[in-house]
């Protein structure tokens, strides 16, 4: 089906296609499984892409007064912990000479987005606050829908349409026709009273009632503010900041202790995915309860990263703070990485910035501190870049290597986190008062499961019994059929 049409796509995609397996499995989710469908989309997205040149949409590429208007761009996250694709309507303006570039600008975010995040769901807010009907333009949202539902398989959360004019209506009527009965569901009309049911206020800005004080420029690329975590030491208040010897002796002396700690116990630190909870010492590692969460792998160019998604935190209840970061130099030279992080006052990070030796594999620990409670919203970077032989890796040496080491040099990886509201499975989790039995401990849950078996058994007893008087209800009608008929025949008999 696909082969007989691949000049009509980018050998790229095709490449991706044969080795992303989460990328088919998209396709697939969005098409409820039937092959046909999900072929029929493949191909026409293929086409879509190759047609607007998706892959080689860069800044440069795009006019920069695009970027400038400012009516489209991702920031924040929704309550879920879905990034927030912003559409503010009153900054876009109708003209047909401009509608191509404005399409592959939307292209160039929703690709950007998808290939730096691995491909999580967006959620779409049409910010549509002072406008009117000179802002309709029908064949730009068209565009925005059909690129959720034609073109980036399960890529789509929810959209959130804040403050929609009344004289909209009827347009928006139209729109409900282009989503189908899937996508209808995740619109979402609001206003200042109910938007926050779905973002809070710290990502909303003050005209629709929220507290972000964030006000969209360009250049650069709007990004999540990435800011050096806390240390072992405390906070790191700049980078660029010379520490004292004694600082940086005890750091040294840190740090060997942690490596010598990770030397002795190899075989078990390789084994770990996550930390659970600990109630000792952070020298005492343990393994957790989701370590099948970190099983996948980012394979870079220079350090191959696990977990390759998303670090697992218990939630404020379940009280699980740590989890583990391990990365591995595939490369033949020394690869100096640092951590950062949109929440830095929560997070002690060890180590923070440092460095790889070729060929072997580090362990990064990330904890939370004091009080805090781990958030759907919150991002880690981790950046690395490939130093010389030549180059020591003492604390001054890397903090020279990054003033200088060129953006084009520097990968890139991004992990969210993900909040464990319990560590029990899910399975075996019962609601309480289903036998009127608070469930609060494990003796409870215990008790549960004592009461839940007591009623199946119960319940196999009674289909025992049923099923005996069934039988013997059988039993009885074949006799008294057997009766009856030989009556009847004893009576004919005697007649004739």
């Amino acid at each position: 089906y696909l082969l007989g049409k691949s000049d009509k796509y980018d050998a790229r995609d095709v490449e991706r296609l044969q080795q992303d397996d989460k990328w088919v499995e998209n396709y697939l989710i969005w098409r409820h499984d039937v092959v046909d469908d999900t072929l029929k989309m493949i191909d026409e997205s293929f086409q879509w892409r190759k047609d607007y040149t998706v892959n080689d949409l860069t800044e440069s590429v795009l006019p920069k007064w695009l970027f400038e208007n400012g009516s489209l761009f991702l920031h924040g996250y929704d309550k879920e912990g879905y990034k927030l694709f912003w559409f503010r309507v009153k900054h876009h303006t109708r003209d047909p000479k401009q509608q191509l570039e404005k399409k592959k600008l939307v292209a160039f975010w929703l690709e950007h987005y998808a290939k730096r995040d691995h491909g999580k769901p967006l959620t779409v807010v049409f910010d549509m606050s002072e406008t009117g009907i000179s802002h309709i333009d029908l064949d730009f949202v068209r565009f925005i829908v059909s690129c959720f539902t034609d073109y980036y398989p399960n890529f789509l959360t929810k959209i959130v349409i804040f403050e929609m004019p009344w004289i909209m209506n009827a347009a928006f009527k139209i729109v409900k026709g282009w989503l189908g009965p899937d996508a209808i569901s995740m619109l979402k009309f609001t206003n200042k009273n109910d938007v926050q049911e779905y973002i809070s206020g710290e990502y909303l800005p003050p005209h629709m009632g929220g507290t972000d004080s964030f006000k969209y420029s360009y250049p650069p690329l709007v990004d999540d503010d990435f800011q050096t975590p806390l240390c072992e030491n405390g906070p790191i208040t700049s980078e660029d900041e010379h520490e004292s010897k004694d600082e940086i002796d005890a750091d040294t002396k840190e740090t060997g202790e942690l490596n010598e700690e990770q030397n002795l116990n190899q075989k078990k630190m390789n084994s770990i995915e996550q930390i659970s909870k600990s109630e000792e010492t952070d020298k005492t590692e343990i393994k957790p309860k989701n370590a099948k969460k970190a099983l996948t792998t980012f394979k870079g160019p220079l350090l191959h990263i696990s977990p390759a998604e998303e670090l697992y935190f218990g939630s404020r209840e379940t009280g699980e703070k740590k989890c583990l970061i391990v990365l591995t130099n595939v490369t033949k030279n020394i690869v100096a990485f640092k951590v950062r992080t949109t929440a830095p006052e929560k997070y002690r990070v060890k180590p923070s910035n440092s460095s790889c030796e070729p060929g072997t594999s580090l362990d990064i620990i990330v904890s939370l501190h004091g009080g805090f409670a781990a958030s759907l919203q919150d991002r880690f970077l981790i950046m690395a870049a490939e130093m010389d032989q030549s180059s020591g890796a003492g604390v001054p040496e890397l903090t020279q290597f990054w003033k200088e080491v060129p953006r084009t040099k520097v990968m890139e990886h991004r992990l969210r986190c993900h909040v464990v509201e319990s560590s029990k499975p899910s399975s075996l989790t019962l609601k309480e008062n289903t036998f009127n039995i608070p469930a609060k401990n494990n003796e409870d849950l215990h008790i549960q499961l004592t009461r839940l078996l007591q009623i199946n058994k119960r319940l196999q007893e009674q289909i025992e019994r049923c099923l005996w008087f069934q039988q013997l209800s059988v039993v009885i009608s074949l006799f008294s059929v057997t009766v009856v008929a030989f009556c009847f025949y004893l009576a004919y008999t005697q007649r004739s």
